[in-house]
């Protein structure tokens, strides 16, 4: 059907029972004459009845004729105007910042390799491997679409920051990536800027073919899934972008119907990936990029098996591997996976935020709720929004319940127990404002963009340093300030030597009994405390 102001170019491929559409059915023009959405479909950002079409110019779910034109009528009425482009700034030749690129200037009279290598040094990048792209210093280096540019620019993206300025124009160079960068360093956006970019001029230059998928990524939890998916949307409006969020939780036929509706990134969790594609066939040949977000767990036991099944099912992909904790062994395992490898360090990798302040403190297992209320209940210690992290799914509902009790506080549970919309409502309830606490397990350590979160409180320690500095990085964001509350007795013996070093490492004060730990001296035993798996 051609696209006009008057109706939309494509009718749903099939219905979500698997019964196929008629190709003449008519375009719906008001909407009233659209049914209601069911659980899993798509929703017409106007009204919420079923999104049975997209956009052709937002790209956004709508369910008739009559929303199309009120989404584009609103799109016009907040339409800014074009920034005109300003004549380029020619930088004396010494100055590192000469090396903001310039198709229309690129000769740099053979210093280019010295003043690079001087300018990651300033900005505390570290690169191994060979023939490694140049890094850049704006956007606009990089040859991206005009409405990309423009997206980032509303999105409050000014200049790159240290990890995007190399991360990017490496992964546009069709290179393997693996990338250790500090919580809250616009990982993320290093990611998608390449994936958007990269899909949006394959579409533009075959406009006829059939539309598979053209890019996956990979994240551990349904939360992290749903974040990348939204900053994907938002980066991707107004191209031919379109993305599928394949997550546990949601119904599989709706997750199905939407990736057969010429979409060109899917993004989701392993299991839920792994379970689609037994039970259907979903055409992954044209997938040329895969993400793997928060890549040592990713290739931790728990999640390893399913992953290495979609990397085999997919056709030699370019891989890019993101996280703030990268290990030797992990680094090994990558080398092992994909060839031509480049490895790209940013800040201080494998230690928590330098932005954010560790307040340790020694507290008696019967006494951490008594302490915790405390904290809340202080005008000078309580700094909402903030995040309670705790080791179990029960302890998580239980805690939040009682927090509410003593402190008149209200506080919401989030765990992987719960259901999705529920867990959705949740989040967003705490992210709006609404309330000013959340109790969680493993779900929010990892990857989580908290928006103005700046107070964490590790009410119980996890079972890795690796997670605690993902726990501790949620009360920081972009290098903003923010303080992490942490709860430690001899519980947490297992976990003595790597805290103290790490307190140690961002100059933080350690309590008189960790500092006087006998579990500090030597090897030691452990037992009683049983191991929690991560997410849980």
């Amino acid at each position: 059907m051609e696209s006009n102001s008057d109706q939309l170019p494509c009718n749903s491929l099939a219905s979500i029972d698997g019964d196929p559409t008629p190709a003449d059915s008519p375009v719906k023009e008001r909407c009233f004459d659209q049914r209601e959405a069911l659980p899993g479909e798509p929703r017409c950002v106007i009204c919420g009845r079923y999104g049975e079409y997209i956009c052709d110019q937002t790209n956004d779910d709508i369910c008739s004729v009559e929303c199309k034109t009120i989404l584009l009528s609103r799109r016009a009425d907040t339409k800014k105007p074009e920034i005109k482009s300003k004549k380029p700034r020619n930088f004396p030749f010494h100055d590192e910042c000469f090396y903001v690129k310039d198709d229309r200037c690129s000769n740099l009279q053979g210093e280019t390799t010295e003043q690079i290598a001087s300018l990651r040094s300033k900005i505390d990048i570290s690169v191994k491997g060979q023939s490694i792209p140049d890094l850049i210093l704006s956007f606009s280096s990089c040859n991206l679409p005009a409405k990309l540019e423009h997206n980032l620019e509303s999105a409050g993206y000014v200049i790159p920051t240290p990890v995007q300025m190399q991360a990017i124009p490496a992964a546009l160079s069709c290179r393997n990536l693996l990338v250790s960068a500090e919580t809250g360093s616009g990982k993320t956006a290093a990611f998608l800027v390449p994936i958007i970019s990269h899909c949006s001029q394959i579409r533009s230059q075959h406009v006829t073919d059939r539309k598979n998928p053209l890019a996956m990524v990979l994240a551990p939890t349904r939360e992290l899934c749903v974040q990348i998916e939204e900053q994907a949307k938002l980066l991707g409006k107004g191209l031919p972008f379109r993305t599928a969020l394949v997550v546990g939780g949601e119904a599989l036929a709706g997750q199905i119907y939407r990736i057969e509706s010429c979409i060109e990134l899917i993004v989701g969790t392993p299991g839920r990936l792994i379970d689609l594609l037994s039970k259907h066939n979903v055409e992954l040949g044209g997938i040329s990029v895969l993400v793997l977000d928060e890549v040592d767990c990713m290739l931790q036991k728990g999640f390893r098996d399913h992953v290495m099944q979609i990397f085999c099912a997919l056709s030699s992909p370019q891989v890019l591997m993101f996280s703030a904790t990268i290990s030797l062994e992990v680094e090994k395992m990558v080398r092992s996976i994909v060839n031509d490898l480049i490895y790209i360090l940013c800040g201080s990798t494998n230690r928590p935020n330098k932005s954010v302040k560790q307040i340790v403190i020694w507290v008696d297992p019967k006494q951490k709720k008594q302490k915790l209320f405390e904290i809340l209940m202080s005008k000078q210690h309580f700094k909402p929004p903030t995040v309670v992290f705790v080791g179990s799914r029960l302890g998580a509902d239980l805690l939040s319940q009682a927090i509410t009790l003593a402190t008149g506080l209200r506080a919401l549970s989030i765990h992987g127990e719960k259901m999705m919309n529920e867990r959705r409502e949740s989040l967003r309830m705490f992210l709006t404002g609404e309330v000013p606490i959340i109790v969680s397990t493993g779900v929010l350590g990892r990857g989580m963009d908290l928006l103005k979160v700046r107070q964490v409180i590790i009410f119980d320690l996890p079972n890795s340093i690796e997670d605690y500095i993902h726990q501790v990085g949620r009360a920081s964001r972009m290098g903003d300030e923010g303080t992490s509350i942490i709860f430690v007795n001899e519980e947490d013996k297992k976990l003595f030597k790597e805290l103290v070093q790490t307190l140690k490492s961002a100059g933080a004060a350690i309590p008189r009994e960790l500092a006087n730990s006998k579990y500090l001296m030597g090897t030691f035993s452990v037992s009683g405390r049983k191991k929690r798996k991560f997410g849980s």
